[in-house]
């Protein structure tokens, strides 16, 4: 997915790094804003996946660096979770004056109780989800364990998570317990999804029905079975982010999809395959596609392979093809069903090949015809399959021109 590296400034003036992701086209129908968990950063590969779904469907997403994390400067040991909620107005803010105003916010772990304190805060927002959220921020500090003693007898302590080290002080600890979530997610009044893992180990899944059982409607759950609490598995992240998607388009506005009649001189398609993984965004006339490859191919099995697109474009026209002649003939053809293989085969196999050598593609097509048809009218119909601009295309010697974009 295209991207920006932007910079924006917290409330203490600190630099906070971020990254827009867009549609392929750039042309959001629409924006959000990410909060990521505690002590995590926007480079969790969970909100990658999250994101990289939710553009495939139009919505640009920002997510960004709290203070003192990852690429954003400020120091961490001052920070609490006001000063994220903050950290999320200032990002909100920023959207609304450099781009647009953010309609949906989505929060992971803390980062989903700072998007539920911080909703009322953005009145652009008509949409939150939170994913493994706590129900109440202060519940963490039972996770701090003995740290917390430590933390209240010194004033501050060292704190290992996620296999890193924090300084955390006494004003982090009080800050929490003057946080008022009940009284939030009552005054909601946004549409709330809650997405929680059954077997969260770190954030219960108590949370999520505290979360669901106090917000007015509308409101939705999802369960998130057998996922773990940083949605380290990448089925469960590209899953989240494509019900978000499909749940947003409910309450969030979204541009008029109308457009203007197409050129049809300008039939470019725009495809792009991201840094990770085989996944592949595809703009064909304004319609978004993915393509992948099969898990034992290295790929998530996310969308169809290029050959199965291929032989999909093939058996589309022939069928297409077959109706307009059928239509312009005002015969009974009910409808078509075209059913296609692709393999690749040793030229030695085929009986028409010129040169017995290496291998050819080799695709199978099968042509079911529904309606009261005579033979005559079925056969004439099997002719006028092989005259599908397609298929004449692929007979054909095609030239492709390549060169690098500037």
């Amino acid at each position: 997915m295209p991207f920006q590296r932007l910079t924006f400034k917290n409330a203490q003036g600190d630099p906070l790094a971020a990254r827009l992701d867009l549609p392929l086209d750039e042309k959001p129908t629409a924006y959000a804003l990410f909060a990521h968990c505690f002590t995590c950063t926007k480079n969790l590969k969970a909100l990658v996946h999250i994101n990289r779904a939710l553009t495939a469907k139009g919505i640009a997403v920002l997510r960004f660096d709290f203070t003192g994390l990852g690429e954003s400067e400020g120091d961490f040991a001052e920070t609490n979770f006001s000063s994220n909620v903050a950290d999320l107005i200032a990002a909100a803010d920023f959207l609304t004056s450099h781009f647009e105003a953010p309609q949906l916010l989505i929060g992971h772990s803390l980062g989903g109780a700072a998007v539920l304190q911080a909703a009322a805060k953005i009145p652009s927002s008509v949409a939150v989800v939170t994913i493994a959220a706590p129900a109440n921020p202060s519940d963490l500090n039972a996770m701090l364990g003995s740290t917390k003693e430590e933390i209240e007898a010194k004033g501050e302590a060292e704190v290992t998570m996620a296999g890193r080290r924090f300084k955390l002080k006494r004003q982090f600890i009080d800050d929490l317990q003057m946080v008022h979530m009940q009284e939030a997610i009552r005054n909601l009044k946004r549409a709330l999804l809650v997405a929680h893992s059954p077997q969260d180990e770190i954030v219960g899944i108590k949370n999520a029905w505290e979360i669901f059982q106090t917000a007015e409607h509308p409101k939705s759950f999802l369960s998130l079975d057998h996922a773990d609490h940083l949605i380290s598995d990448r089925a469960d992240s590209l899953y989240i982010g494509s019900v978000v998607a499909a749940w947003a388009r409910k309450y969030v506005r979204v541009y008029d999809e109308r457009v203007p009649a197409r050129d049809l001189a300008d039939n470019r398609v725009v495809v792009r395959t991201g840094e990770v993984g085989y996944q592949t965004e595809i703009i064909a006339n304004d319609h978004r596609l993915i393509a992948d490859e099969p898990v034992g191919a290295g790929g998530a099995n996310t969308g169809p392979t290029p050959y199965e697109f291929l032989v999909a474009g093939l058996g589309a026209c022939t069928s297409m093809t077959i109706r307009m002649y059928a239509d312009r003939k005002k015969w009974p053809l009910e409808g078509v069903v075209v059913r296609l293989k692709h393999r690749k085969i040793h030229k030695e196999d085929c009986q028409d090949c010129d040169v017995k050598s290496r291998k050819i593609d080799h695709i199978e097509r099968e042509i079911e015809l529904l309606g009261s048809l005579s033979g005559r009218q079925r056969e004439r119909l099997l002719e006028i399959a092989d005259r599908c601009p397609v298929h004449r295309t692929l007979r054909s010697d095609t030239l492709i021109e390549s060169r690098l974009r500037e």
